[in-house]
């Protein structure tokens, strides 16, 4: 009995609470899959949370992500938000932005 009190009070620690306009999560998995569907290469791609006012460096770097491919992301920035916007640069230059993404309860999100 007194073991789960004590998970109790743990899971308890792990609830939404609400931080500089964004919605944040004390423990939460912010891995999202980022999914390439447009047809083209997706040469560059940002992901910054809602509170920031830059896009900050592109996430992909040097490598790149070819239609009908993805890859996971890791969007624990370390700030506590879960609400992030996407910004992602195809490879003729066409940008495709998402904004108010949950990273926290969001498994992938699909770009066409």
């Amino acid at each position: 009995m007194f073991s789960r009190a004590i998970i109790g009070l743990a899971l308890s620690g792990m609830v939404l609470a609400s931080c500089g306009g964004g919605t944040t999560a004390v423990s939460a998995d912010r891995r999202v899959t980022i999914a390439n569907n447009t047809g083209q290469t997706i040469s560059r791609f940002y992901g910054s949370n809602t509170g920031s006012d830059s896009w900050e460096e592109d996430i992909l770097g040097s490598s790149v992500l070819p239609p009908g491919m993805s890859t996971t992301i890791n969007f624990d920035d370390g700030s506590g938000y879960c609400t992030f916007d996407f910004k992602a640069v195809l490879s003729d230059g066409t940008p495709i932005v998402e904004t108010g993404v949950n990273v926290c309860t969001t498994g992938t999100v699909t770009f066409n």
